[in-house]
């Protein structure tokens, strides 16, 4: 006998809403009956009766999960998980999981990666403003252009998309380390050229820093002040992860001291940031609004991943890529 199961789908405004979700819910299996909302608690009876909850960044909290008697498995449409309280979900024993091992968001948040850091060594930005404004910016410009190759990039989490974002960086003829609590095999420490490095030493020899960390109570503002006081004034830090990884206030105060020569920021804390947030003003900055993972090709592929785990979870098989 075939039990019909009931999803709650939560896509947020800003990544699709429901018209995106509407979309995702087709290709759930017959004996899912799922609801489309775009916050958490906008359907109060299909929360109470959902025993999956499969979630694009909309937060799930403790009254969220509090609220859902029968709740089995949050599954999050992302690889970040930190809009869900683990703390919650550890407590009721539901799982929670990302999309981690599918690789979804791994090509564009590489290339994103590589397109901040790149718009930050040849000033893109500040040479496309002056020109607009009948500036030739050449004579200004030409001091502080500089190359990727022969360059140190320090990578902070060779997970998934940390790797692609080595992989090109081998390509640009760069030298890689990396820090992180997990180390990589031998094998692809070799292909990448990659070296393991406490997170000191990293920020202390890179020209570039990439976060690709996941944002955690241990990694919250992991670049903090002090942190940031390690890396040369030549240094660029680039994040396309999650903006709570880096002190915001501290790294507009480096930017604006001189202590760094720039940073590329994909991700911001709040989102989207408010008119207040310095960054937004600081010098030699290049800033785009969270869409390292949407691109057409990237969603479809997060779609498809999300719904799998939790349809193969519904069909009695174990979740993959449980983070509590």
């Amino acid at each position: 006998m075939t039990v019909t199961r009931n999803v709650l789908a939560v896509v947020s405004p800003h990544v699709g809403g429901r018209t995106a979700g509407a979309a995702l819910a087709t290709l759930f299996p017959g004996q899912a009956r799922v609801t489309v909302v775009e916050a958490t608690d906008e359907d109060p009876a299909a929360l109470r009766e959902a025993h999956v909850v499969v979630t694009g960044l909309g937060p799930v909290t403790a009254e969220h999960i509090a609220a859902a008697p029968d709740l089995e498995l949050i599954q999050c449409a992302s690889h970040g998980f930190d809009y869900v309280d683990l703390e919650a979900a550890r407590e009721r024993g539901v799982p929670v999981c990302n999309i981690g091992s599918s690789g979804a968001e791994k090509q564009n948040v590489a290339e994103q990666t590589f397109a901040l850091m790149l718009a930050l060594a040849k000033q893109l930005v500040p040479a496309h403003t002056a020109l607009t404004e009948a500036d030739w910016a050449l004579p200004r410009l030409q001091q502080s252009i500089t190359e990727l190759s022969g360059k140190t990039l320090g990578i902070v989490g060779l997970g998934h998309i940390g790797e692609e974002v080595a992989r090109r960086a081998v390509a640009f003829d760069m030298s890689v380390v990396y820090a992180g609590p997990t180390r990589a095999s031998a094998e692809t420490e070799t292909r990448l050229g990659a070296r393991h490095v406490e997170l000191e030493e990293l920020l202390r020899v890179s020209d570039y820093v990439s976060l690709h960390a996941p944002l955690t109570d241990a990694t919250r503002h992991l670049l903090d002040a002090e942190r940031l006081g390690l890396l040369k004034p030549t240094a660029f830090v680039v994040n396309t992860s999650r903006g709570a990884l880096i002190d915001q206030d501290a790294l507009a105060d480096a930017l604006h001291a001189g202590a760094l020569a720039g940073a590329g920021l994909d991700v911001f804390d709040p989102e989207p940031p408010t008119p207040a947030l310095r960054l937004l003003k600081a010098p030699n900055v290049v800033l785009s609004p969270h869409v390292a993972g949407v691109t057409r090709e990237t969603l479809v592929r997060i779609a498809l991943a999300a719904v799998q785990n939790a349809a193969d979870f519904i069909a009695g098989k174990p979740p993959l890529d449980v983070v509590s």
